[in-house]
Order: structure tokens, then C-alpha cells, then sequence
């Protein structure tokens, strides 16, 4: 949230690349400890994404999410935000009072304004003003806990108050000067100008400067990002998508028993966990979790994630979760959908789970997705209803590439033995002087991970040819059994 600005003093600058430290304080450092009362302001325009028979809801749930407490809502149709203020005239007579009534500290508006809108309105209202873009950020700032989220995060801040430095300094511009009662001396005069707009200046090298290493910084963390989901392309990986509180994280625990964090709030896991999820049979694959998404998600602050995203955008199967309870089903799954598409990801192959039947009433935003989206299912990550044909369709799409082979394991091998028997659908077990044979069923990309780390897995064809090694079967004309393609 924002805060009062204060003057610099030397020691600010005393440290090479950091911010200034009102500029540290104003970018972002979240919700005050005691709770603000906010007056929430949504103006709907001919394109909106909010839901109109609730226009404020999603707006109270994510400022409740920072603690604010609300304690009154206004909603006007506008054809377009005014360039001043946003509002007209008479609406900004009706908000200050309201908020005055109702003793608010802060207006949270549920569109994005421009950095002129934001300081016309605190003028004109005389209480502090924030946008929606602002509001998510400042939760993303109080739920990033490791390293790489606390990048992402500052960097997505930096690049939105960025523009707004100048409204940051006006009070520099209110130093007494000689300019009697004319414009100029209202606002210093001749001689005091000086101070505002070489701090401006300062404070925008400094922002620059940040911004530019924080890039760097992500840069080194997507590609090691990138690698290390390049290691995983010789197994089958799904990743869960959805929009925030879908229910993803429970519904992992309840898949693989993973301890992901799991609260009743918007956002609670920004941080992508990968666990391997096990299908029974001896089948398994990867299964990974996703940052939630949100209606008009700050381009800034998906940019910044792309690094935490890059499970997605990889993934051989995206599991889409909806909340089928809430009555936003249809746009909350449009939204993701968009993010998805601005990411690259929109032509994976995907699941449409909708989740929380257990309190759901069917509502027709959710039909809507059963009749007009292939391979919808109906679960609760709660009771588990639904999961078991989930596992059998997930089962299905992996063994897309599976094959039916025959190995032998020397004897002494037992890591080789356990790999195996976790990973692949065993069917028969044969015990011989060489070593153990094994009829199984496996992923042909798994077979070429344990070809690559053990050299001793021999490969027997089912015609009975000679055994050889898989490491001597790179020819890509051959089959993995061995026969020729």
C-alpha cells in the first residue's frame, strides 16, 4: 500500500545500488500491520472481464487478502476512464463523501489507472489511492517467500512505479520560494525547482540501474529453470494450471501426498513444486504445481514469473482447474486461458477438472465447460470423488508412448531393479544364471533416461533376436525393442 513520502537524507544514497530509501518504502511494502478501511470503486467499461452480477467481488476477496477491511463499494458504467480523474465530476463528489462517512483510509480501485488519474484522485478525495495492478502486486510482495519469488516480484514493482516517480516528489516541488503569489512560487518559484527534478532524476537511475540487474538475476534463474526442465523431457510431465483458490495445491496433496502449503486464500502459492505422482501398476509421472491466475494479471508481473511458469509451458498434459462452486466459473477459466495463450502454452494438451463438487450446485457457467471443452471432468480434491478416473484418462494420455519390452538386470544391480519396478508396469519376472528378466510395459522416453545412466540394461527383443544394449541402439531408424523402424 502506499505510503507517506519523506524527505531524503545523505545516508539514503550512501549505498551503491539500492533504492533510496522513500523509494523502498513506496515500492511496495505491502499491507500496515494495523487494518486500513477501504472504499472499493469498480468502473465498468464496454469490454470488461468482471462479472456483472458482482461486480465488487473479486475486488473485496483480493483486498481482504492484504487484511483491508471494506466497508463500502461503488460501481458506474463509464464508455471510457476520463483522462483526469477517472471518474466524472459528480461520482468524485459522491466517493469523497462516502469515503469521508465511512472514515476510510484508502480507495481501491478495480481498474488500472494511470499515474496522473492516481494523484488527481488523492487530490480530489484527499485519501490514498490504489489500482487493481497495484493491489495484486502488494499480495504477490506479502506471499513471496523464496529467493526467486521475491525477484519476480520486485522486479514486476519496479517496472509499475517506474512511471509514477515523479508523484512521489511533488512534496519537494511545496518548498517556500520567492515567487510571491504567482504559479511558479505556488509551487516553489525560481531557485526551488532544482531539488524535485534532480531527485527525480537520481531516483530513476537508481530504479533503472535495479531494474537492469534484477533482469540479469532472472535471467540466470529461467535458464537454470529451462535446463533443468529440459532434464525431465525423457519423462512424461503434467502441470496444474488454474485460477487462483481453484484448489490446485489440495488437490496435489491428495494425487501424490506432496505437503504443498494449502490456506483458504487468494494466491497462496507462488512457488512451483514438482513431485513424481504415482498411477499405480508401477506407473509414474511428473506432477507440478503453478502460481494461480487472476483476471487481468499485471503484464509486468507475468513477465516476471515467466521463470516459475516454464513447468507449464513445458508440461506433455495441463491439468486445468476450475472452481465449479463459483458462479465466475466461465470467465475465472477464460482468464487462464488468456494467460496460457500470452504464454505460448494455449495448444498443450489439457484436462478440465471441475473441482470443488462437493459444494458445487451445478451452476451454468460450469455446464457451459462440459458442453463446449473436450475431456471435462467433474472432482473433488476434498472427498477424492472423480480422482480415480482422473488417474485412469492421465494414464491413458501417458501411455501414448509407451511400449511392451523385455529387459535383463544383472543380478548385482539392485538400483537398476528398483528403478524399474517404480516406473514401468512389470508383468512378468524370469530368474537366470545372466541375470533377471523383466516383461514390462514403459514410457518410451523413461527408457531412454535408464538407457543414458545404466549402461547394464540389456533390451531382448520379443522375436527372440539377440540381446543387446540400449546404448548401442541410438540409430534413430530402429525401434526401442530393437527391430528395425
Amino acid at each position: 500500500m502506499r505510503h507517506s513520502i519523506r524527505s531524503n537524507t545523505p545516508s539514503d544514497h550512501a549505498r551503491p545500488g539500492r533504492l533510496p530509501r522513500p523509494i523502498r518504502e513506496q515500492v511496495r511494502e505491502g499491507v500496515e500491520k494495523r487494518p486500513e478501511r477501504a472504499v472499493l470503486v469498480s468502473i465498468l467499461l464496454p469490454n470488461t472481464k468482471a462479472d456483472l452480477r458482482d461486480p465488487l467481488g473479486e475486488l473485496k476477496a483480493l483486498a481482504e487478502a492484504t487484511g483491508v477491511q471494506v466497508v463500502d463499494g461503488i460501481i458506474q458504467k463509464r464508455a471510457n476512464l476520463t483522462p483526469g480523474y477517472a471518474l466524472g465530476k459528480g461520482k468524485i463528489e459522491e466517493l469523497t463523501q462516502r469515503a469521508t462517512d465511512a472514515e476510510a483510509d484508502v480507495v481501491i480501485f478495480d481498474n488500472d489507472l494511470a499515474p496522473r488519474q492516481i494523484r488527481g484522485l488523492e487530490e480530489m478525495v484527499g485519501k490514498k489511492v490504489i489500482d487493481r495492478s497495484e493491489l495484486i502486486l502488494d499480495i504477490f510482495a506479502s506471499r513471496a517467500k523464496t529467493r526467486e519469488a521475491q525477484l519476480q516480484v520486485e522486479l514486476a514493482q519496479l517496472q509499475y512505479t517506474a512511471p509514477r516517480l515523479r508523484g512521489m516528489w511533488t512534496h519537494l516541488e511545496r518548498i517556500a520560494g520567492g515567487g510571491g503569489g504567482t504559479a511558479a512560487g505556488s509551487v516553489g518559484g525560481v531557485g526551488t525547482r532544482g531539488p524535485g527534478e534532480r531527485q527525480i532524476e537520481m531516483d530513476r537511475r537508481v530504479v533503472k540501474d535495479r531494474i537492469s540487474l534484477l533482469r540479469r538475476e532472472l535471467a540466470d534463474v529461467l535458464h537454470r529453470k529451462q535446463r533443468e526442465v529440459r532434464t525431465r523431457t525423457d519423462q512424461f510431465t503434467v502441470s496444474l494450471v488454474g485460477y487462483t483458490n481453484a484448489g490446485k495445491s489440495t488437490l496435489m496433496n491428495r494425487l501424490t501426498g506432496a505437503g504443498q502449503f494449502v490456506a483458504d486464500m487468494l494466491f497462496a502459492t507462488l512457488d512451483t513444486k514438482t513431485v513424481r505422482w504415482s498411477l499405480g501398476e508401477g506407473r509414474s509421472i511428473l506432477l507440478s504445481d503453478t502460481v494461480g491466475f487472476v483476471r487481468d494479471l499485471p503484464h509486468h508481473l507475468v513477465a516476471s514469473f515467466r521463470a516459475t511458469l516454464e513447468e507449464a509451458t513445458h508440461a506433455d498434459l495441463l491439468l486445468h482447474v476450475v472452481d465449479a462452486s463459483s458462479p465466475r466459473a466461465w470467465q475465472q477459466a477464460e482468464a487462464v486461458e488468456a494467460v496460457l495463450a500470452d504464454l505460448g502454452a494455449d495448444k498443450i494438451r489439457r484436462i478440465t477438472l471441475l473441482n470443488k463438487t462437493d459444494i458445487a450446485d451445478h451452476s451454468a457457467t460450469a455446464e457451459l465447460l462440459v458442453q463446449y471443452r473436450a475431456d471435462v471432468l467433474r472432482v473433488s480434491a476434498l472427498t477424492g470423488e472423480g480422482l480415480d478416473e482422473l488417474i485412469g484418462l492421465v494414464a491413458k494420455y501417458a501411455e501414448g508412448d509407451a511400449v511392451d519390452v523385455s529387459v535383463r538386470v544383472p543380478h548385482a544391480d539392485g538400483k537398476l531393479l528398483a528403478e524399474l519396478t517404480r516406473v514401468a508396469e512389470v508383468r512378468d519376472r524370469r530368474y537366470f544364471a545372466e541375470g533377471v528378466e523383466l516383461a514390462m510395459r514403459i514410457n518410451r522416453s523413461q527408457l531412454r533416461q535408464l538407457r543414458g545412466r545404466f549402461p547394464s540394461l540389456v533390451v531382448i527383443d520379443d522375436a527372440g533376436a539377440e540381446p543387446h544394449k540400449l546404448e548401442d541402439s541410438s540409430d534413430p531408424r530402429r525401434n526401442v525393442d530393437g527391430g528395425d523402424a
